[in-house]
């Protein structure tokens, strides 16, 4: 017996006699681990995992319904930038034919008065050179009376008159 006290001091994990044992518990271990896992812990990691999913999932398609609204809303400014343009483009016409409109009125204005102004001063040119040949017929008459009397001679006015107006029918 002093023989198998020593070998009992040794290590177990070494004594031969002693695997079935150990064996036999290993096995109970790993059966009680494998039931503890399978029945309560890879549930529960299957249901966070699952409801990660779920949650990613639903991200997703949050994320497509707001990539999609953002793609409406670049559409709807786009358009809304479109019309913005567009109706400027109205208002520059307009504003431009409006401004022609009252620039085509000025100036049509301006040629009226323009030609009413001309036609007064030539009116009143008109009457000046009357009075003009007026005034020469009446000094040329004059004149020519007082050459003829200087020469001695007497004509009569009504001769005066008719040769200071056959030589006026040719200046004027």
């Amino acid at each position: 017996m002093a023989e198998h006290s020593t070998e009992a001091a040794g290590m177990p994990q070494l004594d031969f006699s002693a695997y079935p044992n150990l064996i036999f518990w290993l096995l109970v271990t790993l059966v009680i681990v494998y039931l503890i896992l399978t029945r309560l812990a890879l549930p529960r990691i299957a249901s966070v995992l699952s409801e990660r999913q779920g949650t990613i999932t639903s991200d997703l398609a949050a994320a497509e319904e707001l990539k999609e609204k953002a793609k409406e809303a670049e559409a709807a400014y786009d358009q809304a930038l479109a019309d913005a343009r567009a109706q400027a483009q109205e208002i520059v016409a307009r504003t431009k034919a409006g401004i022609q409109k009252e620039l085509d009125e000025a100036v049509q204005k301006a040629d009226a008065e323009i030609a009413a102004r001309t036609a007064e001063s030539e009116k009143a040119i008109a009457e000046i050179r009357r009075s003009a040949m007026d005034s020469v017929k009446d000094v040329a008459n004059d004149v020519a009376g007082e050459i003829v009397s200087a020469l001695g001679t007497r004509a009569d006015a009504k001769a005066i008159k008719a040769a200071v107006a056959a030589q006026l029918k040719g200046l004027g």
